[in-house]
């Protein structure tokens, strides 16, 4: 391992605790207050997700050292889950504009003296040696937490502080194209917005089921795999765009039970009936699947009106407007009643207008579905990389020919 050391992370960082922030302060509506950090921002795999989870600000005093800088790196304390998936998971505060609060429930790290690269710390508590240690040394059974106390004990292999910085370049890279691409989707997403608005609509709205076959998904959840077939999730219906990171997959045996009743096909329009109603989004082409939980799929059934054409439509204003409408409020939960929904009107462009707009749009969300498609293999290139390089196993410049013909 040559210069390698073992170490504990007490040696190198520190973890401070954060602020209960008050609840009744907190709110949806972003007016430029300052942005609460919470455990549902965090993205599964490192990093945040801000642009698809829900952030809310916070409209009180509060104590300043509960104010986080961009580049500040934080982690998930506390994991609601047995298994401990998002426990540790790191984010680095973005340097975009707006104010960031540390809340609780949440780490902050400070490194100690200048022995630890803070982008290479961010990776380390990537490593399934971090992630195993803080998991089996949390508290509680269903829900996990783990504490700075807990954090300092974890031990690490440590390298010399230029090969850390090498090595988080090197990682950095793959993920600085990953957020590139994301930026580029949303632009693609946008602008294909841009254009069914700009389109205007028909004179009369149209009942869904003359355009449109529904199909609903299961209603249980299978045995989750590691690998095979994706078993969908709402959380992947992201305005438009189908974020498989959100999704899980279930085995090839389970798979015909559970696509009895409908499988996915490129150009379906999925979107949620429980929770987060209003979501959807465009399903792409390869991808083997079957519907989740609280889940349907409208298919189009007319030659001139695309899926992604049939989308926007879903999107738009005023269809969002006739989902609130219709919305059955229940004690626990509101739902769309899906017996109905074939019956529902839904407007759409002029028929003259409605192939050469659906053309326009095919192409955008083609675009936005090869993105996706680079990403998911950055991603595994990625963390394929990552626990190679941080034990010592993959040296930096074998690594390097490797990211250069990715990125």
């Amino acid at each position: 391992m040559g210069e390698w050391r073992e170490s504990i992370l007490g040696d190198v960082l520190s973890v401070d605790h954060g602020y209960a922030f008050l609840g009744p302060a907190m709110h949806d509506e972003l007016t430029g207050k300052p942005v609460i950090v919470s455990i549902g921002n965090f993205s599964y795999s490192g990093g945040f997700r801000f642009s698809s989870t829900r952030v809310r600000e916070y409209r009180a005093e509060y104590p300043a050292e509960f104010e986080l800088n961009p580049g500040d790196l934080v982690v998930v304390m506390t994991c609601q889950t047995a298994g401990g998936e998002i426990l540790g998971i790191p984010g680095i505060i973005p340097d975009d504009g707006r104010v960031y609060l540390h809340n609780q429930r949440i780490g902050r790290v400070r490194l100690r003296g200048e022995s630890l690269s803070e982008r290479f710390a961010y990776y380390l508590f990537l490593t399934p040696e971090v992630k195993s240690q803080l998991v089996s040394s949390a508290s509680g059974t269903k829900i996990l937490h783990t504490s700075p106390q807990r954090i300092a004990a974890v031990r690490c292999l440590l390298p010399p502080l230029r090969e850390q910085q090498a090595i988080a370049e090197v990682l950095g890279a793959l993920d600085d194209k990953i957020a590139l691409n994301e930026r580029i989707r949303e632009t693609t997403l946008g602008l294909a917005s841009a254009c069914y608005e700009a389109a205007g609509i028909g004179d009369e709205p149209e009942r869904i089921g003359d355009l449109a076959d529904l199909f609903d998904g299961p209603h249980a959840t299978p045995h989750k795999t590691e690998t095979g077939p994706w078993f969908l999730s709402i959380s992947s219906l992201k305005n438009g765009y189908l974020d498989l990171s959100e999704s899980a997959h279930l085995s090839e045996e389970d798979f015909p039970r559970w696509t009895r009743r409908v499988q996915p096909q490129a150009g379906d329009v999925l979107f949620s009936y429980e929770t987060r109603l209003g979501d959807a989004a465009l399903m792409p082409s390869g991808i083997r699947s079957s519907l989740g939980r609280r889940m349907a799929l409208l298919r189009s059934k007319s030659a001139t009106v695309s899926g992604s054409l049939l989308l926007h439509a879903y999107l738009s204003p005023a269809f969002q407007e006739e989902i609130k409408r219709r919305t059955v409020h229940g004690a626990t939960v509101d739902r769309l009643p899906l017996k109905e929904m074939p019956g529902w009107r839904i407007s759409l462009p002029a028929q003259g207008a409605r192939e050469r707009l659906s053309g326009k749009l095919d192409v955008l969300h083609a675009s936005v579905a090869q993105g996706a498609n680079e990403n998911r293999t950055l991603a595994d290139l990625r963390d394929t990389l990552l626990p190679q390089l941080l034990s010592g196993k993959l040296r930096v410049k074998d690594a390097v020919r490797t990211v250069e013909e990715a990125v």
